[in-house]
């Protein structure tokens, strides 16, 4: 089966048979990675009673149905499981934490992270209380951890 190049979505071959099951295999797909939002990131086992359409980064050691899948999205369809291979940079939001995570080199990572501000020579208390504000907001988004 020949697939796109980035998200592996199966393509529809000259002359193929029931070219209707790779064209909506190819839409469930892009419905779970199109400005993707899941219930939670890191899920080793897939919920007892999933909602349709309902999505979920998969942990490095699934179990049950999952088993295999480790690091993917996974999304339910009323034909079941759906897995989705993240490309490099994909982002997913996470409802649970209500943070961004992405994916680099093979895993998910939650945001950025920014430490915090300590020692220097010259201490300017209003910058820094500045600083700590705006980064209070971003981690509120869920842009920073």
């Amino acid at each position: 089966m020949t697939t796109t190049p980035r998200w592996g979505l199966p393509l529809i071959e000259p002359g193929q048979a029931q070219k209707e099951l790779f064209h909506n295999e190819s839409l469930l797909l892009i419905d779970a990675a199109v400005q993707a939002g899941v219930v939670a990131v890191g899920t080793e086992p897939p919920p007892p009673d999933p909602a349709a359409g309902d999505c979920w980064v998969i942990g490095p050691a699934p179990v049950g149905a999952w088993a295999g899948h480790g690091e993917k999205v996974a999304m339910w369809t009323a034909g079941g499981w759906r897995f989705l291979n993240p490309p490099e940079g994909m982002a997913v939001w996470d409802r649970a934490t209500g943070c961004l995570w992405r994916h680099r080199s093979g895993m998910w990572l939650r945001g950025n992270t920014i430490p915090t501000a300590t020692g220097g020579a010259t201490i300017d208390e209003g910058a820094r209380q500045m600083l700590a504000a705006v980064i209070e907001v971003l981690r509120g988004h869920g842009l920073v951890a």
